[in-house]
């Protein structure tokens, strides 16, 4: 769960359905949707509006806190087994 922090859709919180690392964008579900006029084929597919949710930088959305559920940094911590883990810097709370 990520809550939106610039642009139009400001404080919307939401999941988010796909990312691209190289580009620093994520696309989260029904954020930042815009509407694409899809023209008619030749194989049975209708002209019509389509609404499709557009990426968003990753700069313009932050993880949600799961305890406290407000907008929070991450760090990065190692378990005593050695694992890695992202963990919530306001609340102290793991993320998976």
């Amino acid at each position: 769960m990520v809550i939106v922090i610039a642009g139009k859709d400001r404080g919307q919180k939401a999941k988010v359905i796909r990312a691209f690392p190289q580009e620093s964008c994520v696309i989260v579900e029904g954020v930042n949707v815009v509407k694409k006029h899809q023209r008619r084929t030749a194989n049975n597919r209708k002209g019509q509006i389509i609404e499709r949710a557009m990426p968003l930088h990753v700069s313009n959305v932050m993880i949600v806190d799961p305890k406290l559920g407000t907008p929070s940094r991450i760090s990065i911590t190692r378990t005593k087994t050695g694992v890695r883990e992202r963990v919530s810097t306001k609340s102290g709370q793991s993320l998976k």
